[in-house]
């Protein structure tokens, strides 16, 4: 009778450890999915990226040395794929792809209101994770029935319609990012244009603002949600970011006068490469690049007639594009020259949206506008965890009371404390 006892708890014993081993092989398989499929995504988003060979900047490289993730009911070994990526932004510093799913140095699984967002809104069903879940996160996620997950991701929808509707008298941004982000909505004909608007506080700390439907970035949307945020109490920032083709700008217009134009440099610099040949689209790029990044307004003006002199014979939509809004797409010249790689594109809003295209690509759209409004938030406010604060933020206050930085150079102390008092007064 013994014997046969030892050897039923030594059967369940076996059942439990295949069970477990069964549970983390899930897991693991779920992951190495998602890390596959965000890696797929970036390198397509980048692949019009080439040297003057024609030669793509953005490849797949493998993948990395395996790595050890503590989880809740043990240690998964994953060998994240790597990404070659040889472009250099505009302040000449190579770019890197970094993982959302899996960073560089995460060696703990995070906690359940972190991970299931991920799982659940890149188009794994709930059945998908669920038994996955407690090997991830151990007791904590024990008891996550679809039912539950379901009522939990309900909730992201109240949180969303918290937030739009929220008092914003007490906040101040000094610099906004504003763009349309299409993608598709599966039970719906149109695809869904979200306007998104992010902001930097005196602080340096950047902020979400606003994640709001609107009608192809058209003026009377950006209208209504500029005279809401207004109506709540936000203050009209300094400066806006943004493409030329947005309706913002006769919207900001009429809502903010105020508030500075600033165009966004790499939307144009792909609409003036659009209007050229291939052969000299690598030429002329470093041109663009040049005159982007030129020290002061007189270099960069020099740098785009002398574009106009050299392509206008032939290729006079090119400079037409370049010129138009010449003004605008230059603003940045006034103000702090540590700030101008922040605000010469809308990067800002550009780097988080690329999770949201993610998921929307892998489960073929949202199923509703509505839905589709609440993932965005909802990805948006966690990427939102991991923005950088902007560079020199001590020099925002001095910007939001008015003193101005000729080519980027920071005015003496006296000028800078007479404009503050003035402003004050």
């Amino acid at each position: 009778m013994l014997s046969v006892i030892e050897n039923g708890a030594e059967e369940n014993q076996d059942l439990r450890a295949t069970f477990d081993a069964l549970l983390q092989q899930g897991a693991l398989t779920m992951l190495q999915h998602a890390l596959e499929a965000e890696v797929e995504d970036y390198v397509r988003r980048h692949r019009a990226a080439r040297d003057e060979q024609g030669h793509a900047l953005v490849v797949r490289n493998g993948t990395g040395r395996p790595r050890q993730v503590v989880t809740g009911s043990g240690t998964l070994t994953v060998q994240a794929p790597r990404v070659d990526d040889r472009r250099v932004d505009d302040e000449g510093e190579r770019q890197r792809f970094r993982s959302e799913i899996l960073p560089p140095y995460m060696r703990r699984a995070p906690k359940v209101s972190e991970v299931l967002p991920i799982l659940y809104l890149r188009g794994l069903s709930t059945g998908d994770f669920r038994a996955a879940l407690p090997v991830l996160l151990g007791e904590e996620a024990t008891g996550l029935s679809p039912t539950t997950i379901t009522r939990l991701t309900a909730t992201w929808d109240t949180e969303y319609q918290a937030w739009r509707t929220r008092s914003l008298a007490e906040h101040d941004y000094v610099y906004v990012w504003v763009d349309g982000v299409h993608f598709r909505v599966r039970l719906e004909a149109d695809r869904l244009c979200t306007l998104v608007m992010i902001g930097v506080r005196a602080d340096g700390e950047k902020e979400l603002i606003a994640v709001e439907d609107g009608y192809r970035e058209s003026t009377d949307s950006w209208r209504t949600v500029l005279r809401d945020l207004k109506r709540r109490g936000l203050r009209a920032p300094v400066v806006a970011v943004g493409d030329s083709a947005l309706g913002f700008w006769a919207a900001v217009a009429s809502v903010w006068p105020e508030t500075r134009e600033q165009r966004c440099w790499i939307h144009r610099l792909a609409n003036v490469l659009d209007k050229l040949p291939k052969r000299l689209q690598p030429k002329a790029k470093q041109a663009l690049y040049a005159m982007m990044n030129a020290p002061t307004r007189a270099d960069a003006e020099a740098g785009i007639q002398a574009f106009a002199r050299e392509y206008d014979a032939k290729y006079p939509k090119a400079v037409t594009s370049l010129r138009r809004d010449q003004a605008q797409l230059l603003t940045f010249y006034d103000f702090p020259a540590e700030h101008w790689r922040h605000l010469r594109t809308t990067n800002v809003v550009e780097s988080p949206f690329a999770t949201v295209r993610l998921r929307q690509r892998v489960t073929k759209g949202a199923g509703t506008r509505a839905k589709a409004l609440v993932m965005a938030f909802k990805l948006l406010t966690m990427a939102a965890e991991r923005w950088r604060t902007v560079n020199a933020p001590q020099l925002l206050p001095l910007v939001r009371a008015g003193v101005s930085f000729p080519d980027g150079a920071q005015p003496p102390a006296r000028t800078a404390t007479r404009v503050k008092k003035e402003k004050a007064a």
